[in-house]
């Protein structure tokens, strides 16, 4: 039912596989890579064909991400914001319907390609926006506000506990709703402070993130994504953000 074979899917997407990130000799780093690549080959093997709106599909892609979170061994929540201070800090809000606090599709392999690019994963803390449902309802009126609420809040105290982290806050589909929306709602000298934003499948694609430098925002929004044009359609382009781990990690670190 979720099999499509990726040398079929990709063609008509316009896509192509990311090549294996280079390895530099470090076993651990091309162990990363490794876990990296293998996320990606199992979601281009079980990606629904799909095209329908979020309330047709919602079934669908439940079963298809906790699929995958099976399939790959993803860690889906993290909890690591702590006054132990690490060099980087990501926050990361998690798509409509995904599991845990930071999803399976895009938010693991980007903190897999982040471990790559950094070179050292005890340099990295995760965490994941909780007391955000993540529901078609929260989607439909432009990010769930209580999650929008804790993000801000959690970037706050990123900021306190750890003023020099290079904070970056991310999110995916609906989670890019609540990066904006957090975004609105924390003071200016908190905001400035922030590192870097990037978003995947961003739904309000086109509006600057407030308070932040265009410069320090990286938007991924794949050709024939609907949702990226604030629709409610789910097309396989949506579920391929995975592909752009690498790249959104380089911004990341080229930023900081």
């Amino acid at each position: 039912m979720y099999f499509r074979a990726f040398t079929l899917l990709f063609p008509f997407l316009g896509l192509s596989l990311a090549s294996p990130i280079p390895t530099d000799g470090n076993a651990n780093l091309a162990n990363r890579e490794t876990v990296l690549n293998a996320f990606l080959a199992d979601l281009l093997e079980y990606v629904p064909d799909i095209d329908g709106t979020l309330d047709d599909v919602v079934g669908v892609l439940t079963d298809f991400e906790d699929l995958l979170a099976d399939v790959t061994g993803a860690q889906t929540t993290y909890n690591e914001l702590s006054s132990t201070c690490t060099e980087y800090t990501v926050i990361f809000a998690r798509g409509t319907t995904e599991p845990g606090n930071v999803g399976v599709l895009v938010g693991p392999p980007f903190f897999d390609a982040l471990d790559s690019a950094i070179g050292d994963s005890s340099k990295l803390t995760i965490q994941g926006v909780n007391n955000y449902s993540a529901t078609i309802l929260g989607y439909a009126e432009g990010g769930d506000p209580v999650g929008s609420a804790k993000m801000a809040s959690q970037i706050e105290q990123a900021y306190s506990l750890c003023p020099s982290t290079k904070l970056t806050i991310s999110g995916y589909s609906q989670g890019a709703q609540i990066v904006h929306n957090a975004a609105a709602l924390i003071d200016s000298t908190i905001a400035s402070w922030i590192s870097s934003v990037v978003v995947f499948g961003d739904p309000d694609n086109g509006t600057a993130i407030a308070n932040i430098a265009a410069s320090k925002v990286d938007t991924y929004c794949n050709t024939g994504d609907n949702i990226c044009v604030d629709g409610d359609l789910i097309l396989p382009a949506h579920l391929l953000y995975g592909e752009d781990a690498t790249a959104a990690a380089a911004f990341v670190v080229a930023a900081a």
